[in-house]
């Protein structure tokens, strides 16, 4: 075969294979399931502003000390690496 020959078959190819492409597309498009219609409003009693309301007076102190390790300094050497040093 010759060059031109060549272009012809990959081009005829390429083609092919966008139209088969859009066909999966057009085809997995309309089995689709339709999107659930958007909710509408929420009816309630009374008109809430999302304002958080507290009902006792909060602590004069804090009600935890700060943070303390248990632990200070260095942590020991596992046992097979203390004649490392």
């Amino acid at each position: 075969m010759n060059r031109k020959n060549m272009k012809v078959i990959a081009a005829s190819v390429g083609a092919g294979a966008v139209i088969a492409g859009g066909a999966l597309t057009a085809a997995s498009t309309s089995w689709a399931e339709p999107e659930p219609s958007t909710p509408g409003p929420v009816p309630t009693e009374e008109a809430t502003i999302g304002e958080t309301t507290t009902e006792t007076a909060p602590p004069t102190t804090p009600t935890t000390s700060s943070a303390v390790p248990e632990i200070e300094g260095p942590a020991a050497l596992p046992p097979e690496q203390e004649g490392a040093l």
